[in-house]
Protein backbone atom coordinates (compact mmCIF):
# COMPACT_ATOMS: atom_id res chain seq x y z
CA UNK A 1 0.00 0.00 0.00
CA UNK A 2 1.58 3.54 -0.50
CA UNK A 3 1.37 5.95 1.76
CA UNK A 4 -0.81 8.62 1.09
CA UNK A 5 0.30 12.57 0.88
CA UNK A 6 -1.21 15.01 2.47
CA UNK A 7 -0.13 18.00 0.27
CA UNK A 8 1.94 19.38 3.21
CA UNK A 9 4.75 17.36 3.18
CA UNK A 10 3.95 14.92 5.70
CA UNK A 11 2.54 11.23 4.89
CA UNK A 12 -0.67 10.50 6.32
CA UNK A 13 -2.58 7.10 7.40
CA UNK A 14 -6.04 5.79 6.17
CA UNK A 15 -9.09 7.02 7.74
CA UNK A 16 -9.61 4.67 10.62
CA UNK A 17 -13.26 3.07 9.64
CA UNK A 18 -16.33 4.64 12.02
CA UNK A 19 -18.09 1.52 13.78
CA UNK A 20 -21.57 1.05 12.87
CA UNK A 21 -23.21 2.38 15.91
CA UNK A 22 -21.64 5.52 16.03
CA UNK A 23 -22.23 6.19 11.76
CA UNK A 24 -25.42 8.19 12.32
CA UNK A 25 -29.19 7.46 11.71
CA UNK A 26 -31.15 7.89 8.06
CA UNK A 27 -35.21 9.14 9.32
CA UNK A 28 -37.87 8.69 6.79
CA UNK A 29 -40.18 11.67 6.82
CA UNK A 30 -43.92 10.36 7.49
CA UNK A 31 -44.60 12.10 4.65
CA UNK A 32 -42.62 9.87 2.10
CA UNK A 33 -44.09 6.86 3.83
CA UNK A 34 -47.49 7.92 3.37
CA UNK A 35 -46.47 8.44 -0.97
CA UNK A 36 -45.23 4.84 -0.82
CA UNK A 37 -48.44 3.35 1.00
CA UNK A 38 -51.10 5.47 -1.23
CA UNK A 39 -49.37 3.98 -3.91
CA UNK A 40 -49.48 0.65 -2.51
CA UNK A 41 -53.24 0.99 -2.26
CA UNK A 42 -53.54 1.96 -5.64
CA UNK A 43 -51.83 -1.08 -6.88
CA UNK A 44 -54.33 -3.02 -5.04
CA UNK A 45 -57.58 -1.21 -5.77
CA UNK A 46 -56.77 -1.19 -9.51
CA UNK A 47 -58.78 0.37 -12.02
CA UNK A 48 -61.97 2.36 -10.54
CA UNK A 49 -64.54 4.70 -12.29
CA UNK A 50 -63.74 7.85 -13.83
CA UNK A 51 -65.24 9.48 -10.81
CA UNK A 52 -63.91 8.09 -7.82
CA UNK A 53 -60.69 9.58 -6.44
CA UNK A 54 -57.47 8.02 -6.05
CA UNK A 55 -56.30 6.34 -2.80
CA UNK A 56 -54.65 8.33 0.04
CA UNK A 57 -52.81 7.82 3.04
CA UNK A 58 -51.83 9.58 6.46
CA UNK A 59 -49.08 7.57 8.50
CA UNK A 60 -47.98 8.60 11.64
CA UNK A 61 -43.81 7.44 12.02
CA UNK A 62 -42.47 5.93 15.59
CA UNK A 63 -38.89 4.57 15.39
CA UNK A 64 -39.18 2.17 13.01
CA UNK A 65 -43.11 1.63 12.97
CA UNK A 66 -45.49 3.25 11.05
CA UNK A 67 -49.75 3.30 11.70
CA UNK A 68 -51.15 3.91 8.21
CA UNK A 69 -54.56 5.61 7.58
CA UNK A 70 -56.00 4.57 3.95
CA UNK A 71 -59.17 6.32 2.27
CA UNK A 72 -60.61 5.25 -0.51
CA UNK A 73 -63.30 5.04 -3.04
CA UNK A 74 -64.96 1.46 -4.26
CA UNK A 75 -66.32 0.37 -7.40
CA UNK A 76 -70.47 -1.02 -5.89
CA UNK A 77 -71.16 -4.00 -6.33
CA UNK A 78 -68.21 -5.19 -4.36
CA UNK A 79 -67.40 -7.23 -1.32
CA UNK A 80 -65.94 -5.01 0.63
CA UNK A 81 -64.30 -6.68 3.16
CA UNK A 82 -61.99 -8.52 0.75
CA UNK A 83 -61.29 -5.39 -1.12
CA UNK A 84 -60.25 -3.76 1.89
CA UNK A 85 -57.89 -6.82 3.59
CA UNK A 86 -56.19 -7.30 0.30
CA UNK A 87 -55.47 -3.14 0.19
CA UNK A 88 -54.18 -3.72 3.99
CA UNK A 89 -51.62 -6.75 2.98
CA UNK A 90 -50.51 -4.63 -0.03
CA UNK A 91 -50.02 -1.65 1.78
CA UNK A 92 -47.86 -3.91 4.81
CA UNK A 93 -45.73 -5.71 2.03
CA UNK A 94 -45.03 -2.38 0.18
CA UNK A 95 -44.04 -0.58 3.20
CA UNK A 96 -42.10 -2.53 4.53
CA UNK A 97 -39.93 -3.79 1.33
CA UNK A 98 -39.42 -0.12 0.23
CA UNK A 99 -39.00 1.50 3.45
CA UNK A 100 -38.12 -0.97 5.80
CA UNK A 101 -39.88 0.30 8.43
CA UNK A 102 -42.59 -2.51 10.15
CA UNK A 103 -46.65 -1.97 9.93
CA UNK A 104 -48.46 -3.34 12.52
CA UNK A 105 -51.60 -1.46 11.68
CA UNK A 106 -53.38 -0.20 8.32
CA UNK A 107 -56.96 1.17 8.74
CA UNK A 108 -58.76 1.12 5.28
CA UNK A 109 -61.54 4.34 5.29
CA UNK A 110 -64.04 3.68 2.96
CA UNK A 111 -65.25 7.22 1.84
CA UNK A 112 -67.66 6.60 -1.17
CA UNK A 113 -68.88 3.65 -3.56
CA UNK A 114 -69.28 4.32 -6.93
CA UNK A 115 -72.06 2.21 -9.24
CA UNK A 116 -70.49 0.36 -11.75
CA UNK A 117 -71.25 1.67 -15.11
CA UNK A 118 -72.79 -1.24 -17.69
CA UNK A 119 -72.07 -1.06 -21.15
CA UNK A 120 -75.70 -0.11 -22.81
CA UNK A 121 -77.26 0.52 -18.95
CA UNK A 122 -79.25 3.07 -18.61
CA UNK A 123 -77.54 6.18 -17.02
CA UNK A 124 -79.49 7.38 -13.64
CA UNK A 125 -80.59 6.42 -10.72
CA UNK A 126 -79.89 2.41 -9.24
CA UNK A 127 -82.62 0.84 -7.57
Amino acid sequence: MTPVSTGAGEVGRPLATVPPGERGATRIADRVVAKVASQAAREAVGDLTKDAARPHANVVVHHETARVLVHLELDYPTDIGSRCATVRRHVVERVGALVGMEVPEVAVHVERLHPARRPGAAQGRTR
